[in-house]
């Protein structure tokens, strides 16, 4: 079982940045693929990054390429998401969600365990 519980979201505007935090728990942290899904107002919850559990792979959605990037501390049980150039589409409750099967999966539903989520805001 992994318990995840995720900080730092915030009211920001566009342009600035702000770096999320998911804290896991569990002894196996490092076996598990780790992903950040958001989900804004009124839409449905979506990819934005994925890292392998040794954090030599990350996936990234093309929306966020180039100003998102995930990374992981397997020594703290930690994931990040940096995020920097924030823009009001990027405003959503972000989740880190957490699989064991090795592969960093675009869609929701391989996920096994999530957090409570966290509110990002940007503001135009």
């Amino acid at each position: 079982q992994v318990q995840l519980v995720e900080s730092g979201g915030g009211l920001v505007q566009a342009g600035g940045s702000l770096r999320l935090s998911c804290t896991a728990s569990g002894r196996t942290f490092s076996t598990y693929t780790m992903a950040w899904f958001r989900q804004p107002p009124g839409k449905e919850r979506e990819f934005v990054a994925g890292i392998g559990g040794s954090g030599g792979s990350t996936v990234y959605a093309d929306s966020v390429k180039g100003r998102f990037t995930i990374s992981r501390d397997n020594a703290k049980n930690m994931v990040y998401l940096q995020m920097n150039s924030l823009k009001p589409e990027d405003t959503a409750v972000y989740y880190c969600a957490a699989e064991s099967s090795s592969l960093i999966w675009r869609g929701s539903r391989p996920y096994d365990f999530w957090g409570q989520g966290t509110q990002v805001t940007v503001s135009s």
